[in-house]
């Protein structure tokens, strides 16, 4: 594709998600009580269930921002927010690469922290009505970000915002102050038959 065919391209794609979002009229419903979910277990399926609930929750008007821990790679859900969802925002806060649980790197630790700090801006800058922590749970077991640091930040939320937090290993302070928590446990996977992951499924 030429210059001139993909700046044409780029401001039709541009007109189109202005289109959609101006067509989307919002409905949020005005509430003191937004919620803390959880979504932990180790079963699959952990942020497809926090992204469906913001594709839900973007056909109401609402406006969400996603910070992805721990993950580099441009996931499906990546691509189409930023082709097809003008109300929802992804940052991504890792590389695409293994975190060592014991020894995370420097960068993984630096990442974790950009994350968190992009976290709280969103939180507290009242444009967005849902905040999801994506991975949270995995970056706190590995200790890229403390439990003080998570726990403070939800505390300081809006009352009107919901938060979503995902990831295995969900430490019980946590699930303790949630007003929900889903527990997805593995039954069967794929992997165990050899299947290898792949675009779609598992990104």
């Amino acid at each position: 594709m030429n210059a001139a065919k993909s700046k044409k391209f780029s401001k039709t794609r541009s007109q189109n998600k202005s289109a959609v979002k101006n067509k989307i009229k919002k409905t949020v419903a005005k509430t003191d009580h937004g919620l803390i979910m959880v979504f932990t277990g180790n079963g699959k399926g952990k942020t497809t269930a926090a992204f469906g609930q913001a594709l839900r929750a973007i056909g109401q008007g609402y406006n969400v921002f996603i910070v992805q821990f721990m993950k580099g790679r441009k996931y499906g859900e990546y691509i189409a927010a930023r082709k097809y969802l003008p109300g929802l925002t992804i940052l991504r806060a890792g590389l695409d690469s293994f975190v060592m649980r014991d020894n995370p790197a420097t960068i993984d630790i630096e990442m974790a922290q950009k994350g968190l700090a992009a976290a709280e801006k969103a939180i507290k800058s009242g444009k967005y009505d849902m905040v999801i922590l994506d991975e949270i749970n995995v970056a706190l077991d590995f200790k890229l970000i403390s439990l003080p640091e998570i726990i403070a930040l939800i505390k300081s939320k809006p009352a009107n915002l919901d938060v979503i937090l995902t990831g295995r290993y969900a430490p019980a302070e946590i699930i303790e102050i949630a007003d929900t928590v889903s527990d997805i446990q593995e039954i069967k996977h794929h992997y165990n038959k050899g299947i290898k992951d792949r675009a779609g499924i598992e990104y």
